[in-house]
Order: C-alpha cells, then structure tokens, then sequence
C-alpha cells in the first residue's frame, strides 16, 4: 500500500503537469489557427474586393446599356420593320447579358436576381410593345412607343438594380 501511494505521489503531479501542458499548448494551437485563417480572410478580401467592385461596374454598365433610352439610341431601327426591329434589340440584350455572365461569381444571389429581373423585364417590355404593333410597322414606332412606355413607369426595372447593386457594394466598404 506504502509502493502504491508513493507511485501516486510522483504521478499525480506529472499527470496534472502533463494535462495542464496539453490544454496550454491546444489552447494556443486554437488561437493560432483563427490568427491565420484571419489573415487568410484579410488577405482574401483585400484581393477580391477590386474584383467585385469591377463586377459591380460591369453589371451597372450591362444595365444602363440595356436601359431603353440608351438601348434605342445604340441600335438605330433605320428601314427596320417592328419585327427585325425586335429582333435585333432582343440579340443586343441577350449578348450584353453573355458578355456579363461571369460577374455573377463576385455579387450576391439578391443582386444578380435584380440584374436577371431587369433584363427579363426589358426583354418583356420590348416584346409586349412589339406584339401591340403591327408586324410590318417602322421599326421607328417600335422605338417610339418603347420610350413612352419607359416614361410612363415611375421607375424602370434597370433603375431599381443599379440602385440595389449601389446599395449593396456601399454595404460591402
């Protein structure tokens, strides 16, 4: 019994010792470990936030270049009827938007959202307008009555988007 509590006497020790060393040295492994991933993230950020404020810009232009007042400036309707006249707006919108797709990566699902919105609702704008009017009309009174129907909504849906996409990029800063 003597033997067994002298064993106890020196291990108890070297055992308490050797936990308390254990929890020290995890304990700042632990911290170690957030400070690195920290800077990792820093690091990260530092570098992706020229990205996605190039996204941020891209996306804005992609928007103000499908906005019907620029959109119909750009792509002159000439001696187009309303049916080629259609046609070629939706390829322009459609071809903004591919040249812009990869932006995606770099903006919240909320904000791309709002983009896709905008442009569906721009390519509904065109089309509805298109259908009101007959097929072999001047492509002139397409435009025409596209601008009107712009200037009668309060707010057009690419407004709506670039004031989102402002919002949340002043968010990320």
């Amino acid at each position: 019994m003597e033997v067994f509590l002298e064993i106890i006497k020196y291990t108890f020790p070297a055992l308490l010792m050797l936990l308390l060393t254990y929890l020290i040295l995890s304990n700042f492994v632990d911290s170690e470990d957030k400070k690195r991933n920290f800077e990792l993230r820093k690091l990260n950020q530092k570098n992706a936030l020229p990205m996605r404020l190039q996204a941020f810009e891209r996306l804005s232009l992609f928007l103000e270049r499908i906005t019907p007042s620029s959109l119909l400036v750009r792509i002159q309707s000439k001696d187009l009827n309303v049916q080629e006249y259609r046609i070629l707006l939706l390829k322009a919108i459609r071809e903004e938007f591919e040249y812009n797709l990869s932006q995606q990566i770099y903006v919240s699902e909320e904000a791309w959202r709002m983009v896709v919105t905008a442009k569906s609702a721009t390519v509904s704008i065109v089309n509805n307008h298109a259908a009101k009017l007959d097929p072999k009309a001047s492509g002139y009174e397409l435009s025409k009555r596209i601008l009107e129907g712009a200037m009668e909504m309060s707010i057009f849906p690419t407004r709506s988007a670039i004031n989102f996409l402002k919002k949340e990029i002043q968010r990320d800063l």
